[in-house]
């Protein structure tokens, strides 16, 4: 494994975001959404460094399953999605790959009547991106390597982790 993003960039560049948030969506009705569960950790950071009133909600996402390093069918869950009719809705994702996840979720969540969306992600694999979608906010574009830590994981491991790491061809 090698580390990719260390801790501390990742908290600077967290903390960063969250006063750029904080800015643009003073005196608005926010809800942060986080995509279960890659993005639970980047969420929980996220929310601590955004200092004005917001809602939090989650939607289920997965198109990875076990030891699978390549997307399969999208499933998505949005059991736990709370009322967000007429706020203004950050969509939270940990990586933006191929782009179809958050594409379709952006879909369904439109569907809500938001007053506005925006999505912001961790990582952002330019290299993978099959759909033509920009993330709003991004923190760090990464080489097309599979990556754990932060988070995400392989096989429901290395989430713990407090930087993002690279497999190893041999690790996979």
């Amino acid at each position: 494994m090698k580390t990719l993003l260390t801790s501390d960039q990742i908290h600077e560049e967290v903390s960063r975001l969250g006063k750029q948030i904080s800015l643009e969506y003073e005196n608005r009705p926010l809800t942060i959404l986080g995509v279960l569960t890659g993005s639970i950790v980047f969420l929980a950071d996220l929310i601590r460094n955004i200092d004005i009133p917001l809602r939090v909600g989650l939607i289920q996402a997965s198109s990875y399953r076990g030891t699978s390093t390549k997307a399969g069918t999208l499933n998505i869950s949005a059991d736990l999605l709370p009322e967000i009719k007429g706020r203004d809705v950050i969509l939270i994702d940990d990586i933006f790959d191929t782009g179809n996840t958050l594409h379709g979720i952006m879909e369904l969540v439109q569907e809500k009547n938001p007053n506005s969306l925006k999505s912001a992600v961790l990582l952002w694999k330019e290299d993978r991106q099959e759909i033509d979608l920009t993330p709003d906010y991004h923190s760090f574009k990464i080489p097309n390597e599979f990556v754990v830590g932060y988070g995400l994981d392989y096989n429901d491991d290395y989430r713990h982790l407090p930087y993002i790491a690279t497999l190893e061809e041999a690790e996979l």
